[in-house]
């Protein structure tokens, strides 16, 4: 899997560790990306060199037919992209962006990665930030975490800016190849031209690309939605899933139906998560109700709410898409649906005067 990070490196270290604890030393702005595999018991990184060599690019650009100029500078970036769509192309898995949450080191975050790779037969592309509390604990940890994350919302719009701008280069590429296949098929029948394009399109592009927010990964998002950043909020996504949200259900809607999205927006709300309890008590009086565990002004014109709190297995959880999901099947096939683009409430029940959905 591919990780895009604005953590510092640790060059002589290894493994995981390489991911260090803080914002690259170059500014919280700065990217970096590695490719992570797993290597027996352990995982194997590599951070990939800035620049690609002009032998890769010209291989990439043909490959994928790019309307690009094979002389200029390519980046690390661009691999990436091709990378991930060709696995995704050739596994026929959907591509999920995941950005995690609060006090989560590097371990934690790949493990949860390559659980999605593994239960949801995803192609995983995480976005890691400085997650680990600073080295400190508690409630100082969790104020250290919220800083990172205000100050990471550059580096995440930067990263988004760059998905979306190379899969729109890659879809139209390959989108006017096939075109043009069907105009040669069906030169004087622009009925028949069209059908065929549209069956190609299916038969070629049979992956969705789609985010999931956990935790403080939302207060993230949020932070990059009040900013003046607006590059990163493209049309990317075909569903986005805002997983048990530790940011402030007050006046959500005004940041939340920014969001763009092809699909669906959901919001997974537990009453009895123990995490956003925790955070809501660590900040005190001045904290207020988390989106993720409240079921009050559920106000946005754009999101599905979709209450756990019910669910069986779900009780405290804060990642009703582990632990609960493997229990709860109806639980798994929500996440399943809402990780492959479609619309995942259809086997939900709608409660009207609460305005969100739950499972039956």
């Amino acid at each position: 899997m591919y990780v895009v990070t604005n953590r510092e490196v640790e060059a002589s270290a290894g493994g995981l560790d390489q991911f260090g604890k803080k914002a690259n030393h170059n500014g919280p702005n700065e990217l970096r990306l590695a490719e992570v595999t797993a290597q027996g018991k352990g995982w194997r990184v590599e951070f990939l060199d800035d620049r690609l060599s002009t032998t890769e690019a010209r291989a990439l650009i043909k490959e994928f037919r790019l309307p690009l100029e094979p002389d200029a500078p390519h980046y690390a970036s661009l691999k990436a992209a091709c990378d991930i769509t060709r696995r995704a192309r050739k596994d026929n898995r959907h591509v999920l962006f995941f950005v995690h949450g609060f006090n989560n080191d590097m371990h934690d975050v790949i493990s949860r990665a390559q659980y999605f790779e593994k239960r949801y037969d995803t192609e995983v592309l995480v976005f890691s930030w400085p997650a680990d509390g600073g080295g400190l604990s508690g409630t100082l940890s969790y104020r250290s975490d919220k800083r990172d994350a205000r100050a990471s919302a550059g580096a995440l719009e930067r990263a988004l800016t760059k998905l979306h701008d190379y899969l729109a280069l890659i879809t139209e590429a390959r989108r006017r190849e096939l075109y043009q296949q069907a105009a040669k098929k069906h030169p004087d029948a622009a009925e028949a031209r069209d059908a065929l394009y549209a069956k190609l399109l299916e038969k070629d592009c049979p992956f969705t690309v789609n985010a999931l927010y956990h935790s403080m990964g939302n207060y993230l998002l949020k932070q990059l939605l009040k900013s003046t950043l607006s590059e990163g909020n493209g049309l990317t996504f075909d569903n986005v899933v805002l997983c048990q949200a530790d940011t402030n259900n007050l006046d959500h809607g005004l940041w939340v139906d920014q969001i763009k999205f092809r699909n669906r927006l959901y919001i997974t709300i537990n009453e009895n998560d123990y995490a956003l309890r925790a955070s809501r008590a660590k900040a005190g009086s001045e904290q207020l109700a988390r989106l993720g565990h409240y079921l009050r002004n559920l106000g946005s014109h754009s999101a599905y709410y979709v209450n756990l709190t019910d669910a069986p297995w779900v009780k405290n959880s804060h990642s009703p898409f582990a632990e609960p999901a493997e229990k709860n099947d109806r639980l798994f096939t929500f996440f399943k649906e809402a990780f492959s683009g479609v619309a995942a409430e259809k086997d939900l029940r709608y409660f009207p005067e609460g305005n969100w959905f739950a499972p039956r």
